[in-house]
């Protein structure tokens, strides 16, 4: 089952090297305990453009397909590493960043500038099970965000 309270960050472009890299996409998902809607953020880089366009936030039924979802999401970031030290590498492979925060879990790979260091830099590295459960949280919160769509 989902938390009351969570938020998710999902940017895509965390792989940087000299400068902090410049993200494709930032999803974000919110939801309060005194609301019963999700807030969805989805700011999308157009090809060709230097940043992300702002877009407004809209609002989704935390229904239980969605708290089914988010539950998910929670269960499967419990169990995957990050790297060490943070932002060292992007040990997933898929040049995408996860922020997860709700009462029980606070889950955070990629770093706050991103990824500068190269294959190897991370003292920890996932398994190739632990790289698809990745690849599979990411796929819900963009099911998430497409479903405000």
């Amino acid at each position: 089952m989902a938390p009351a309270e969570f938020f998710v960050r999902l940017q895509k472009g965390i792989v940087g090297g000299f400068a902090p890299p410049i993200p494709d996409a930032i999803y974000s998902l919110s939801k309060s305990s005194d609301q019963p809607h999700l807030n969805v953020t989805a700011a999308v880089r157009p090809e060709g453009k230097p940043q992300v366009e702002e877009a407004a936030p809209k609002q989704l039924n935390h229904d239980d397909e969605i708290a089914k979802l988010v539950g998910e999401l929670e269960t499967i970031l419990k169990d995957l590493p990050t790297e060490q030290p943070p932002g060292s590498e992007d040990i997933y492979g898929l040049n995408t960043g996860i922020v997860f925060g709700s009462e029980t879990l606070q889950w955070v790979n990629g770093g706050p500038e991103g990824c500068g260091g190269g294959p190897g830099s991370s003292t920890v590295q996932p398994t190739p099970e632990q790289k698809e459960q990745f690849k599979r949280a990411v796929e819900i919160v963009e099911e998430i965000v497409s479903k405000s769509n």
